[in-house]
């Protein structure tokens, strides 16, 4: 369960919403692999309740600031690829969740600063998230926290390179996660609503609790 927090006055939600992530962990730090087109670069691993490869865009000749996104895209999905072929992953509890997502190229501030660091996410079909990623930001947390570059409850904030939108992340609790010593990460940021729906359960429907495949 992921557990989320939901400011109310009494008549409405409102801002900042936070959420307590799963486990998240470093799964690989200073890899070396081997890209097409752009040579040997050195990529970290995070799960955040997915994997992302993570590395500063300027191996790859890019400013995750100022260059094209469609050349960040092309960039972060050739490393995508590379790591997919070259590093086996492992998930402790489902080997179905042990598949890399996507990579995400960041500006290279990963030591604690009070001043946001800025990435940008490419993942599934070359898609680009217009935050700093939910997910992205756990892992991300949970490599600074690894290498020792940040403390539990250090706050930090994360800047998205398309949009500009900002989440903040810190490092809550330290637990394990089958061998991985981990970390349950808080991500918050803003939140609106974009759209509501109503599920209705009839009484006489034989299938209205669920069911199991066995």
């Amino acid at each position: 369960p992921v557990t989320a927090f939901v400011p109310w006055d009494g008549r409405r939600s409102g801002n900042p919403v936070r959420f307590h992530s799963v486990p998240a962990f470093a799964a690989a730090t200073d890899l070396a692999i081997d890209v097409p087109g752009h040579g040997k670069v050195v990529v970290d691993i995070g799960y955040g309740g997915t994997f992302y490869a993570f590395l500063n865009a300027e191996q790859l000749g890019l400013d995750v600031c100022s260059s094209k996104t469609r050349d960040l895209v092309n960039a972060a999905s050739a490393v995508t690829e590379a790591v997919k072929k070259q590093f086996k992953l492992h998930h402790p509890e489902s080997a179905d969740l042990a598949f890399l997502y996507g990579t995400i190229l960041t500006d290279g501030k990963d030591a604690f600063s009070e001043e946001p660091t800025t990435n940008i996410c490419v993942f599934a079909d070359e898609q680009v998230d217009r935050s700093p990623t939910g997910s992205g930001v756990t892992a991300r947390i949970a490599l600074q926290y690894h290498k020792g570059l940040i403390q539990l409850d250090q706050t930090r904030t994360f800047r998205s390179s398309t949009t500009g939108s900002l989440f903040t992340g810190k490092a809550v609790k330290a637990t394990k996660f089958g061998d991985y010593n981990a970390v349950v990460v808080e991500v918050s940021g803003e939140a609106f609503y974009t759209g509501t729906a109503t599920f209705t359960v009839e009484e006489e429907d034989p299938l209205k609790y669920g069911f199991f495949f066995k």
